[in-house]
Order: C-alpha cells, then structure tokens, then sequence
C-alpha cells in the first residue's frame, strides 16, 4: 500500500465513523391500525427530526400498541372540522425522556387539514407521545408572535376518513379545555409500525407489558 493510498483509506474510515449510524429517510411512513379502521402518516424527518425521532421512537418499542385516540375535539359551529388525539394518555409507564420544540416557524409544516402534530403542556418541551391530527386547518396551532405553537412533523396520506370518523364519535366529559371532547368508547391503538426505514427500539424496560391479564408469559 502506497503512503498516499494509506492516508486516503485512512480519511474514508474516520468520515464512516464520525457519520455514526445512517440516518432516517427523508420521509418515514407508519401505520397506524386501530379498532376504528388503518391511518398512514408520512412523517417529515428532514424538517422536524427531532419530532419524527421522538415518534418513531415509541412506534420502534411497541409503546402505542395498546393505547387510544380519546378526545374528538369538533370547531365550534362547524363539527365536520376539529382535531383528533391520541396516544399513551397519563400512562407514565410508557413515557420516554421528551425533546426540545420544532416550532412551525422553523419547520414550515403548518397545522393543515391531514398534518400531525405533537400534544404537550405549557412546558414547550414536554411533548411525549400524545399527538393531534388536524380536519380542516387549525392555524390557530401555528407560532406567532407571543405564541410558540406546537410541533407539526407530518401527514396523513392513508385514512382521513378513518380520522373523519372518529372525530364524529359520541364525545362527553373531560375538564377545561377538554370538557365535553373525550370519547365515549374511545379507539384501540391496535399496532403502530414503520414502512420505511429501520426499526431502533430504545432496550428500555416495558414495565406497562407486566402482569397484563392477556399474557401467558
């Protein structure tokens, strides 16, 4: 080997380490199969990576399977738009560490009619794993001045009617800003998994998974 073919190998072994491991598509597609029917989102990896990363991490460790989209949130005199939501709830056995806001003023997802976006508290950087899905644009959910707005990161390109649906299911109860919004008989998340990319569990403990009356082992 030539000093100069040695340097060059060299170069190309520290630029494969320094990359780290590869990075997620662009676009990231997953399914969401329900009680109520299957959505497919596209998630924008490239303008919100940290939101999609956050995301996928929980669809990765099966940490929706088994929760719900609970609240149907229907505008005010127009009922056939809203938002819907979903997610692991007040389920503290399923939460992961958050990530800091993608605001849409960074991102330039806005909340359209079909966007998805991360729920979280007054904290800006709370966000888990309870997302909204917009009918109808919401650009009340947007920043701007003196707002910071929430974190969209991608779209429904499979099942709006799915989402259609169950924002017209029965709603009642819930307090404040929920109050008369919570489902009935809410919609089993069944699976959440990836069409695109890899899957990178966390290895975290699944404490939620433990003494569950359906399970043998």
């Amino acid at each position: 080997m030539t000093p100069r073919r040695g340097v060059v190998l060299g170069l190309a072994a520290m630029l494969l380490v320094s990359a780290g491991p590869a990075s997620e598509p662009p676009v990231v597609r997953v399914r969401l199969v329900t009680s109520a029917g299957t959505v497919t989102l596209a998630l924008d990896a490239r303008r919100a990576p940290l939101t999609v990363a956050n995301f996928l991490r929980y669809v990765d460790d099966g940490r929706l399977e088994g929760t719900h989209f609970y609240r149907a949130a229907r505008r005010k005199g127009d009922p056939a738009n809203g938002f819907i939501q979903g997610g692991i709830g007040t389920d503290a056995r399923r939460i992961l560490p958050s990530v800091a806001l993608e605001p849409t003023s960074k991102t330039g997802i806005k909340h359209l009619s079909g966007t998805i976006s991360m729920a979280r508290a007054v904290n800006p950087n709370s966000a888990h794993a309870n997302f909204s899905i917009m009918v109808g644009d919401n650009p009340t959910l947007d920043a701007r001045p003196g707002k910071l707005g929430y974190a969209a990161f991608g779209r429904v390109v499979g099942g709006m009617d799915v989402v259609r649906k169950i924002l017209a299911l029965p709603t009642g109860g819930g307090r404040e800003e929920m109050r008369g919004q919570m489902i009935l008989q809410r919609v089993r998340i069944l699976r959440a998994e990836r069409i695109d990319g890899t899957a990178k569990p966390t290895g975290r403990p699944k404490p939620w998974l433990i003494n569950l009356p359906w399970r043998k082992d």
